[in-house]
């Protein structure tokens, strides 16, 4: 008797090209490919003039003065670095206390605590569709104004801009730590707690000390978010086109510098050097990426071999 479609095992049907949803997605995946690799053709078939030019003012030069013929972005590079690794190193250890108060409440606590919980968790996975025009809004009127009386300047500097992207890289690093720090925490609670140890003893002494690739993983990840964000960089870092020096003073980062030159310039010297400045963005994101995978596939592995 020959056996009904049902009864085939799902494998063989897509073997055999009877599985359309399975042909569809990788077409798709296919075509995702193809156009990241023709953005990066695109991008560096144009960055490859301005990568040869040898001129005083080329690219790699530390002054951007277009009126003056120079055209460096090495202030704009050094901008988008300090400027994530600020927030990152503002965001990343607030984000990891924030994850362990929020999966390590202490033995007795109020209701009024457990209630603080559960609304700072909420407030967390809302905050990623706030958009980012929101915070750099907010933080116009609210957070510059501070910063102005305490460390003097015009408010719009690079502290300002740190601030309000640690702010902004929070959810992502919550979030993610969540996801790999709580089911190794669950797995060791039935244990742990009979031998006494409290959620916070499990956490610190067994699961962050076996946890360091997801640790990693939300620094990675972080970072990525931080250098590759405009908006907030635009509205509070003051966009000078200056080596940063104080957090009192402004910078200007290269997603800002391609987003203000492209508003006001078409062509010319100036328009072609952004062509080195993405491609730069886009050799630091891959990278970011390619981590991310890298870390991902090993902790798949890892999981794997438990089980077995």
């Amino acid at each position: 008797m020959k056996p009904s479609s049902s009864a085939v095992p799902a494998e063989e049907r897509g073997a055999s090209g009877r599985d359309p949803a399975r042909s569809v997605l990788r077409f798709a995946a296919g075509i995702a490919v193809l156009g990241i690799l023709l953005l990066f053709l695109m991008i560096i078939a144009f960055a490859l003039p301005v990568f040869t030019e040898q001129s005083a003012g080329g690219p790699f030069s530390r002054i951007w003065a277009p009126g003056q013929g120079q055209f460096g972005i090495q202030a704009m590079i050094a901008g988008s670095l300090v400027l994530a690794l600020s927030a990152l190193c503002i965001g990343w250890p607030f984000g990891l206390v924030l994850c362990c108060w929020l999966f390590c409440p202490v033995n007795g606590q109020s209701g009024f605590a457990r209630s603080a919980r559960s609304i700072v968790g909420f407030l967390v996975r809302i905050m990623t569709a706030i958009p980012t025009v929101v915070y750099g809004f907010a933080a116009v009127f609210l957070l510059t104004p501070l910063v102005r009386e305490t460390v003097g300047g015009t408010g719009f500097c690079w502290l300002s801009a740190a601030l309000m992207l640690a702010v902004l890289i929070l959810p992502t690093i919550v979030l993610l730590l969540s996801a790999g720090l709580a089911p190794r925490l669950e797995r060791l609670l039935p244990g742990g707690l009979a031998l006494g140890f409290t959620r916070m003893d499990l956490m610190w002494f067994f699961v962050l000390p076996e946890a360091k690739k997801t640790l990693f993983s939300s620094l990675v990840l972080g970072f990525g978010r931080a250098v590759g964000d405009t908006l907030i960089p635009l509205m509070l870092a003051g966009n000078a086109p200056q080596m940063p020096y104080a957090c009192s003073a402004g910078l200007r980062t290269l997603t800002a510098h391609m987003a203000m030159v492209t508003s006001n310039e078409v062509g010319g010297a100036a328009y072609n050097s952004l062509f080195m400045a993405g491609a730069l963005l886009l050799l630091i994101n891959a990278l970011v990426s390619l981590c991310a995978c890298r870390l991902e596939c090993s902790s798949r592995q890892e999981r794997k071999g438990g089980r077995r």
